[in-house]
């Protein structure tokens, strides 16, 4: 069994905690305001339900975000940002940006 080696620069470490089709665009929403779960399948069309439980349970456990059950009928559950998974959001803000700009300069090479 090879052993796992540690993450000195912490880049793959964060890459871990976002790495998911969705769990940037739930951090993203999550940090407008809370919401129920079905609130957060219509915010994302195309995920499925198991997708979305799976990566909701994942940011969970990561600290990213938290899930409050009320105690009434029907069950009502929420999930909202924790402070650490706001602090992730200037990350994810500046990637976009760097997204924003590679993508406009491979147009423009391939324009060229």
């Amino acid at each position: 069994m090879r052993r796992k080696e540690p993450d000195s620069c912490g880049f793959a470490a964060a890459l871990q905690a976002i790495g998911g089709k969705w769990k940037t665009s739930l951090l993203w929403e999550l940090h407008l305001r809370p919401y129920r779960f079905a609130e957060l399948r219509r915010l994302l069309p195309g995920v499925s339900e198991k997708v979305l439980t799976q990566q909701l349970r994942q940011m969970e456990a990561d600290g990213l975000i938290s899930r409050r059950v009320y105690d009434e009928v029907p069950p009502r559950v929420e999930y909202s940002i924790t402070p650490l998974g706001f602090s992730l959001n200037d990350a994810v803000t500046v990637m976009s940006a760097w997204g924003k700009h590679h993508e406009t300069w491979k147009s423009q090479r391939e324009a060229a």
